[in-house]
């Protein structure tokens, strides 16, 4: 993999590619690259730690460290990701004793902060070494948004903007890609902005079952508890369901990895055999939170279809709102059936 590939997976976002690309030739210490969800700005900081990685390398050496940056087990890339409802405390003072350290290989060393914008008590003790850290150690900051609480280290970033993805260009790619037009525009709906995920997807036969299985929900309660449950089991067995293509292709991505250390005739090193598997299982949670809320974003159309043939304005709001709230409830990993029927359980039969 080249690092040209990586920012490949990075689509719709010119601007911000070109801001981070022009960059590489003389980076400075710290990137704040923020939007909203599915919009590739995790892409986007893979492929910059690549480039960054990777300067002053020969052609096959930057190949090398691109497929090690895909794969999250390059040695001088470190990637936190919250364990909770927030990054720790004690997550910083990782940080912070990581940066202070030299780079495993190479000259450069890349922290990647995932979440940056749910920092929440960990972010004072990042303050002083994100705007002072080694000449050595780069950080990418990957957010959401930008709480307040966040604006003093912001300030001390290069900030790199990211807006939402059309479906219209996820389908393009799709189809520049050799995928069948149909099937891409079906897929890039239900993407969320994603190149990945409308990647994913096109190997998934499931999308339109899924689709149709939450927006025929609301039909199929009566008000009585165990047609909530029924529903709710139906609908997280396809949401598991998504997770079978994503295994295929990460059992390809790892048939790849091992094959690069045969060639060279070495072991495998244990720590970044660790890493890939610690990347997949979080690749898994993400999908699986994606595609609750692709089926609940499903489930308010039903309900705007609903009030364009005459329906219920208040019915659309209140579903509307309840959704909201456990789209944003999501980011906290809550109990996925439990929420779920708390909602239906409210859901109102809908009219028109």
């Amino acid at each position: 993999m080249t690092p040209d590939e990586l920012w490949d997976e990075v689509v719709g976002q010119e601007a911000a590619v070109q801001q981070l690309r022009a960059a590489v030739g003389s980076p400075v210490h710290a990137y704040l690259l923020s939007g909203p969800e599915g919009s590739g700005r995790r892409a986007a900081a893979r492929a910059f730690a690549a480039e960054l990685l990777s300067a002053g390398e020969g052609d096959e050496e930057r190949e090398r460290t691109a497929t090690l940056v895909a794969s999250g087990t390059h040695p001088s890339l470190f990637t936190f990701e919250r364990e909770g409802a927030s990054l720790s405390v004690e997550q910083a003072d990782a940080i912070v004793g990581r940066a202070a350290l030299a780079p495993p290989v190479g000259t450069r060393q890349v922290i990647l902060v995932e979440d940056f914008h749910l920092a929440g008590d960990a972010a004072a003790k990042l303050l002083k070494v994100i705007e002072e850290p080694p000449s050595t150690t780069f950080f990418v900051l990957v957010a959401e948004e930008l709480p307040p609480e966040l604006a003093t280290i912001a300030s001390r970033c290069v900030r790199v903007e990211f807006t939402a993805v059309p479906a219209s260009a996820i389908a393009a790619r799709l189809v520049a890609d050799g995928v069948d037009r149909e099937v891409a525009e079906v897929v890039s709906v239900a993407s969320g902005g994603s190149i990945a995920r409308a990647r994913l997807l096109v190997r998934d036969p499931a999308v339109e079952e899924r689709r149709a299985a939450w927006y025929g929900a609301p039909d199929r309660l009566d008000g009585s508890g165990n047609a909530v449950a029924t529903v709710v089991d139906e609908l997280l067995e396809l949401v598991e369901g998504v997770l079978e293509p994503l295994s295929e292709q990460q059992a390809e991505e790892e048939e790849r990895f091992l094959a690069q250390f045969e060639a060279a005739g070495m072991d495998v090193p244990r720590g970044q055999r660790a890493a890939l598997e610690a990347r997949h299982k979080r690749e898994a949670r993400k999908v699986r939170t994606d595609e609750l809320r692709a089926g609940l974003a499903v489930l308010v159309s039903r309900y705007r279809d609903a009030l364009a043939a005459g329906g219920s304005a208040e019915d659309f709001v209140e579903v509307a709102g309840s959704v909201q709230e456990l789209c944003d409830a999501l980011t906290f990993n809550p109990n996925a059936r439990l929420a779920l029927e708390a909602l239906f359980v409210d859901l109102p039969r809908p009219r028109g």
